[in-house]
């Protein structure tokens, strides 16, 4: 897949972000984006520094401290430059292999970016080997349910709608529970 596209996975755990990434051929990693919250990558230099140099994310600040700021900027104009964006709907891990609501950005960006695909991706199992407030891993298998497309619809919600349709869809392949 060449750019530029959402990639839009559920999350559960901090292994979500690499195993994308495993998917694409080295030489193309470079174009592969991960949107990820400033407030928590950044608040480190040494995770700051690698994060923004190696893994190359592009960060969001999840609380706005001014209203005219457009949280959104950076990640679509990234979008214009042909990048992939790994973004998290959900926003943040969640319970593990439980998904959460998810929030409209991905939507809000295809609404600038018409063209632009969203790739709905299901991850079930890494919520075992890596969920939110453990620092070991534990080793576990994990299945990716790739779907198809999904493309802008008219409106921010009618989007939504797609992409949650096409995630329970891939949740079922699985026999996960899609929402608690």
């Amino acid at each position: 897949m060449t750019g530029p596209a959402i990639i839009a996975p559920n999350h559960n755990s901090h292994l979500d972000a690499p195993t994308i990434l495993s998917l694409w051929p080295l030489n193309r990693i470079h174009h592969i984006r991960p949107v990820a919250a400033a407030d928590y990558f950044l608040t480190n230099p040494v995770l700051a520094w690698f994060t923004l140099n190696v893994i190359g994310i592009i960060p969001i600040e999840r609380k706005r401290r001014d209203a005219a700021e457009d949280p959104l900027a950076t990640s679509s104009a990234a979008l214009e430059q042909g990048d992939i964006l790994i973004i998290f709907p959900e926003g943040s891990r969640g319970l593990p292999e439980v998904m959460d609501n998810f929030k409209s950005g991905i939507s809000r960006l295809v609404e600038r970016n018409p063209k632009v695909p969203i790739v709905p991706i299901f991850i079930h199992g890494l919520g075992k080997s890596l969920p939110k407030g453990d620092f070991v891993f534990v080793p576990f298998f994990c299945d990716v349910f790739i779907g198809e497309p999904v493309y802008w619809q008219g409106s921010v919600d009618e989007t939504m709608d797609a992409y949650r349709a096409a995630m329970e869809q891939l949740a079922a392949k699985c026999d996960a529970p899609a929402w608690e």
